[in-house]
């Protein structure tokens, strides 16, 4: 039987009344199962630790538990991959971090864009590094340590936690700015790199907080400065590097994210949920001692936030003409 104009147009309003409080509905339900929250590290550093500590906080709010996968491995991109093939269905999110920014330049061939194949969701934390040194290196300061290296080129050693790691990225930005030769050593993480820089193999290190802030408190390694625009709570006595190199800033960036065309009521009730845990003084307080800060952004901040710190890292890395091992 055909419909009649009037049939259809009685249906199409009927569906137009619906369909937003269908979605309502759907948004208000979610989850009705258990989440996923893939990260692509290893258990135990600090990226894992903001997955472990949010997907608690998911649990308890939701109704639902999120729990972590680790899919460690080329840099992160493999845990990054299988989220942005996955069903657009909130069930499957990514852990995303600064990482994501950087190896969109660090590796030729990705199969998925950070940028175009996901959908941010919120931001949990922001944090800077610290540029330390082995306390036998003759230098107290940036413009020493500058004018050292300048002096010996090719001498000093600058360690890291790896191609493509947070301490290798702001090694590079340095590196540009200042055009000062250091040989490169990257460790197979951070644990490594920060055992031979207290013995001495190596002198220098831009160090998370969480790894390095304990032995320059104790006087096992010099403090230089902060990679953070201005100073840090955590070394308030410690310059910020942008009070010698106006215009550097390096920190990383955690957060959230979900395959793209996900639902934005799930996407909005996954932010706001998020950004309640700011409120929460035991949520500060485990990120403070990570040595960062919370960091709350609504879905289209974090995506602006994405897309500028892509394209700054994309700078650097041809700066440097590096590439992923």
């Amino acid at each position: 039987m055909r419909a009649t104009r009037r049939q259809f147009l009685h249906f199409a309003l009927i569906g137009a009344a619906v369909g937003p409080n269908a979605r309502l509905a759907r948004a208000e339900s979610y989850p009705t199962h258990p989440v996923r929250i893939i990260s692509g590290f290893p258990p135990g550093g600090i990226n894992d630790t903001y997955a472990r500590l949010i997907a608690q906080w998911l649990s308890e709010h939701l109704g639902q538990q999120f729990f972590v996968e680790n899919r460690a491995g080329a840099g992160g991109t493999l845990a990054a991959e299988a989220v942005a093939r996955s069903a657009p269905d909130g069930y499957m999110l990514h852990l995303t971090t600064s990482a994501d920014a950087w190896n969109a330049s660090l590796y030729d061939k990705l199969n998925f864009s950070v940028i175009r194949d996901f959908t941010p969701v919120a931001t949990i934390a922001r944090g800077p590094g610290v540029l330390v040194v082995h306390p036998s290196l003759a230098v107290k300061s940036v413009p020493e340590l500058i004018a050292y290296a300048k002096s010996n080129p090719g001498k000093l050693t600058v360690a890291s936690a790896g191609i493509g790691s947070a301490p290798h990225m702001y090694w590079e930005l340095f590196r540009s700015v200042t055009g000062v030769d250091m040989v490169h050593v990257p460790y197979r993480g951070g644990g490594p790199a920060v055992t031979d820089l207290l013995g001495g193999q190596v002198l220098v290190y831009f160090g998370t907080f969480a790894s390095t802030i304990e032995h320059v408190r104790a006087g096992r390694l010099r403090a230089l400065a902060v990679t953070s625009a201005k100073r840090a709570a955590v070394l308030p006595d410690v310059p910020a590097m942008a009070e010698y190199l106006p215009g550097y800033e390096a920190s990383i960036y955690v957060g959230i994210a979900a395959p793209r065309d996900t639902s934005s009521d799930i996407v909005e009730r996954l932010n706001k949920t998020i950004n309640l845990a700011f409120a929460d003084a035991m949520i500060t307080r485990r990120i403070a001692d990570l040595g960062d800060a919370p960091l709350s952004l609504s879905t289209a901040e974090f995506g602006k936030l994405v897309t500028e710190e892509t394209e700054k890292w994309r700078k650097v890395i041809a700066a440097g003409n590096v590439r992923a091992e």
